[in-house]
């Protein structure tokens, strides 16, 4: 899939916003094509050289970049040229919808498991070892601490949970 097609996607730039922030944005968001040095880049888009960089190690942490260097001869200077791997975003895309769906699996079992108090004017939720330790007033207004209901979070993530095991084609391998 060429660049161009992977970043008109609204999910991609998401990933890619999520990865560099906005400084690091414009970056991401104009590979070229071949090699390129981080001073060429920043003169290109206007932007700070450590902004740049910053945005460039970002991608190459998470193999979207790669660099070769190169020492000029005359002064020993060393020259970074890097390229960009997009064709590397929806395995890494895949990827996060696996910690995704891990990490919500294991918030599905602990909400489950446990037992809340809310504190509604302070909007503050509480275990129910946290909420006896207290004598089930809330610290910061004294309001007593209620019982919480989280039925619909825990259906939220359920179905969130389905969906993304859908998507992966994952099967379930215990009990929900």
């Amino acid at each position: 899939m060429a660049f161009e097609e992977l970043l008109n996607d609204p999910v991609i730039q998401k990933y890619l916003h999520e990865l560099v922030g906005p400084t690091g944005m414009p970056v991401a968001a104009a590979p070229p094509d071949g090699e390129v040095t981080d001073e060429e880049l920043a003169e290109e888009l206007g932007l700070e050289l450590n902004d740049v960089r910053r945005a460039l190690f970002i991608l190459y942490e998470n193999d979207l970049a790669s660099y070769r260097r190169v020492r000029d001869e005359d002064s020993g200077w060393l020259t970074y040229l890097w390229t960009f791997h997009y064709e590397n975003i929806p395995e890494n895309l895949e990827e996060e919808m696996y910690r995704l769906l891990e990490a919500l699996e294991e918030r599905l079992d602990y909400e489950r498991n446990h037992e809340f108090y809310l504190s509604e004017p302070a909007g503050i939720r509480f275990e129910f070892s946290e909420a006896m330790e207290l004598g089930f007033q809330c610290p910061e207004t004294g309001a007593p601490l209620e019982p919480m209901d989280n039925v619909d979070l825990v259906d939220a993530m359920e179905h969130r949970i389905d969906e993304l095991r859908d998507e992966l084609n994952v099967e379930v391998t215990g009990t929900n």
